[in-house]
């Protein structure tokens, strides 16, 4: 790994991702980082040693990687104020904003450059992550492999074929773990309301989540089965799930995701 990466965009995801960087053993030298908001900047030198710049002209100056990690809405304005340099030095453009197509990254970046999309999630951040992936025709096997040793150190990654499905990824995964605090807040409550006190019912709650999590991802059993092996004749798990399929959950669900991903496509007419 000899390449140069420069990030654009410092904050929480951009510094999970150069941590995993450095703890696979990249050396800081080889990393950049533009952040304009000082004690941002300043602890991204502070913890990694990284090299930092307050304008992004300055952070992609000799690097043949450049990150994108800022907010959507900022996306146009900040990859137009770059296309010089980038048809100059004609990196590799890595995505990580959420909507943002990467034909629309290409286009403001002035056009013929190998851009992977991706859309991790926020686990991400405890390395627990996983990270939808979409290269154009232009990347390369290396750019590939070097996107994918990039977002590994947030998690697993899948690769999409199609862009088009990278607003679905965005559905499932992207938004997917405010679901499951979603449903952790309501057993939390629905424990209370039972008679439980707060913290038991958080304990209780927020425990079973994460068991349920390590036993759907470490026992290569599908979730189907894992239902139905807890889920007892007459017993206290039919009575509930019973309750949530007559209550339309799995539609409630679809049409959960469903409105989710039409919204992704929105943010990418909308920053156009």
């Amino acid at each position: 790994m000899n390449t140069s990466i420069a990030f654009i965009g410092g904050g929480n995801m951009a510094r999970s991702l150069i941590g995993g960087l450095i703890a696979q053993g990249r050396p800081p030298a080889s990393i950049r980082v533009a952040e304009p908001v000082p004690p941002l900047r300043e602890a991204l030198q502070r913890d990694f040693g990284v090299a930092v710049f307050e304008h992004a002209e300055e952070a992609v100056t000799g690097a043949d990687t450049w990150v994108f990690a800022v907010k959507p809405q900022v996306m146009r304005p900040v990859c137009e104020g770059l296309a010089s340099a980038a048809q100059s030095g004609k990196p590799l453009v890595i995505s990580i904003a959420a909507g943002i197509t990467a034909t629309q990254l290409e286009r403001w970046l002035g056009g013929r450059l190998p851009v992977v999309r991706t859309m991790p999630n926020t686990p991400a951040l405890l390395g627990a992550g996983v990270t939808g992936l979409f290269a154009t025709a232009a990347v390369d096997a290396a750019g590939k492999q070097l996107t994918e040793t990039l977002l590994s150190a947030a998690g697993k990654t899948v690769w999409i074929a199609d862009e088009a499905q990278m607003d679905a990824v965005t559905a499932v995964s992207g938004s997917g773990p405010a679901y499951v605090f979603l449903l952790a807040e309501a057993m939390i409550h629905a424990g209370v309301q039972e008679g439980l006190s707060e913290p038991a019912a958080r304990t209780l709650a927020l425990q079973t989540v994460l068991g349920a999590a390590r036993m759907l991802t470490e026992s290569n059993v599908d979730a189907a089965e894992l239902r139905r092996r807890v889920t007892s004749p007459n017993g206290t798990t039919q009575a509930a799930i019973e309750t949530f399929e007559a209550g339309g959950f799995r539609s409630l669900v679809d049409e959960a995701i469903h409105a989710a991903r039409v919204r992704g496509v929105e943010l990418s007419a909308a920053n156009d």
